[in-house]
């Protein structure tokens, strides 16, 4: 009875166990399945930040997990660095939703594509996107657009020719892709990308055969001006930035019309208006508003069509490496002319104290920074060239002295040059640029006081030199002997007796003997008296 009653309890423990091992493992698999993350993007598009981003959602594709989620606020960056993210995010298996927030964030210029890439598009209230006309780096874009209403390929002073009836204006916030009733609108969010794309074939192929020819705009074609080469290469980038966005647009069914608009004529919109216009899909309060609107849609993959279900996810939050977190650092605007201003300080102290070698260091590695940052910043050729001018003005007035005009020119030309290096949206902080034109104020006040000083001493040589110049008596004797005046052996005379060691002062000179008398001590407001060099 003993050993079978001892049989079932292990039995029993066994049981148990096997129980527990398997209810384990169920909650291991429910819970892998239920897990997200958090990815941020906040400063411009760079190459750091695309190596983090598309790592991060690599590794979150191969864990098969539920949801990845990008938080965003930038104000746009290279172009290179947002295919790579958009590249990652087309070949993921999780999805990956945009959220831009918090509120009064924006998602601009390579944002907007990033947005137009993913399955899911939300934003919190009091944002905007938009403004997603490409901008060469190196360079600020022309302002006349090669696709301005005037086109010399068309005569819309045609005396037929209707404005109202012009098809080629994309900037009506009613054209909607798909239609402009209010219907559509609501429903612009359920169609699947294979329904929009029949349906936009549908519009260009049956609807345009039905109209009468009569009801056409009549359109004068003439013979198009060459444009040159600066506005055909923009008219390339602007065309091929169009072609991109619409087939992400396409893709996943949003407002493809819309944003063909943002990149051609930089339109912005705020969260509302994109919702409205079929840009977003969702305005979300915060990350948990985001979840809630989100769960039980169904949005395709790489791998194929997915159903969200983003109840009760956990979420974890992934920072870039401290690699990439320096490096985007180093990518701000503010950051990036300081650096350059530091350079320019470091270096213009080397020139004037060679040897120095710690400054000239400091100005070397600052440099190398600060180029790295605008390699990776669209600049303006202008600005950087007018921070160099005034850069050499300013070393212009220390080595030739103009009693500060040149210097304070130069001043005014480098702040300039601070203030339009960055096109509209990468601007520096005008706090940045004060302090920098303050710090730099302030070097040019030193030289100028070292200027003025150097010219207000004495002779340097001569016997007229050591005129007033204090000396240690060497040897004396009766009203005669030797003393050392500024390392110089001098015969002297007083009029009353010295000791050796005493303190003298010279009163005159005659020839190569100096008359001194004994110097007294120097109270406290002696040593604030200016003295002679």
């Amino acid at each position: 009875m003993k050993r079978e009653t001892r049989i079932r309890f292990f039995a029993g423990l066994l049981a148990i166990g096997a129980a527990l091992m398997g209810l384990a493992a169920f909650a291991q698999q429910n819970t892998t399945g239920k897990e997200g993350v958090i990815l941020t993007l906040n400063g411009a598009v760079t190459p750091p930040a695309a190596q983090y981003l598309a790592r991060e959602i690599e590794l979150a594709s191969a864990a098969n997990m539920e949801i990845i989620i990008i938080e965003i606020d930038t104000p746009g960056g290279l172009m290179d660095s947002m295919k790579t993210i958009i590249k990652a995010v087309l070949a993921s298996d999780t999805p990956v939703a945009t959220f831009v927030s918090p509120q009064g964030a924006r998602s601009a210029s390579a944002g907007l594509y990033i947005m137009y890439s993913a399955h899911v598009s939300a934003m919190a209230p009091a944002t905007n996107t938009g403004a997603a006309t490409p901008v060469e780096v190196g360079g600020a874009p022309s302002r006349e657009s090669p696709f301005d209403e005037n086109d010399p390929g068309f005569a819309d002073d045609a005396p037929d020719a209707d404005p109202a009836e012009d098809t080629r204006g994309v900037n009506n916030p009613n054209s909607v892709e798909g239609g402009s009733d209010a219907e559509e609108l609501d429903n612009a969010e359920t169609r699947t990308p294979g329904e929009a794309r029949n349906r936009d074939r549908a519009v260009t192929s049956e609807d345009f055969e039905e109209l009468a020819e009569e009801d056409l705009p009549k359109v004068e074609r003439r013979d198009a001006a060459p444009l040159s080469s600066p506005d055909a290469m923009r008219a390339k980038i602007i065309n091929d930035s169009v072609a991109y966005i619409r087939a992400l647009a396409e893709e996943r069914g949003r407002n493809a019309d819309w944003a063909e608009s943002a990149v051609r004529d930089a339109v912005s919109v705020t969260a509302n208006e994109a919702l409205n216009l079929g840009v977003i899909d969702f305005v979300a309060d915060d990350i948990d508003d985001l979840l809630t609107q989100m769960n039980g849609r169904t949005v395709a993959v790489a791998s194929g069509e997915k159903t969200l279900d983003t109840e009760n996810v956990r979420l974890e939050r992934v920072e870039p490496t401290l690699v990439e977190k320096i490096l985007n650092f180093i990518a701000d605007p503010n950051v990036a002319v300081i650096l350059m201003s530091l350079a320019t300080t470091g270096i213009i102290i080397e020139m004037w104290n060679p040897g120095s070698i710690f400054p000239g260091v400091v100005g070397a590695l600052c440099l190398i920074m600060g180029l790295y940052a605008f390699q990776v910043l669209p600049f303006n050729w202008l600005g950087l060239m007018l921070m160099g001018l005034g850069a050499i003005m300013i070393v212009i007035e220390a080595y030739t002295p103009t009693f500060g005009l040149v210097g304070l020119a130069g001043l005014v030309v480098f702040g300039f040059g601070l203030f339009v290096v960055f096109p509209e949206g990468f601007r520096v902080s005008a706090s940045v640029i004060g302090t920098i034109l303050a710090i730099a104020g302030a070097l040019l006040g030193v030289i100028l006081f070292a200027i003025v000083g150097s010219r207000s001493h004495g002779p340097m040589i001569g016997g007229d030199a050591v005129r007033r110049r204090e000396g240690v008596v060497e040897e004396w004797n009766g009203h005669e002997g030797w003393v050392i005046i500024e390392g110089e052996r001098w015969r002297a005379k007083s009029d009353r007796p010295l000791s050796p060691g005493d303190k003298v002062r010279v009163v005159s000179v005659d020839g190569l003997i100096v008359t001194v008398k004994q110097a007294k001590a120097g109270g406290l407001l002696d040593v604030l008296q200016p003295k002679e060099a």
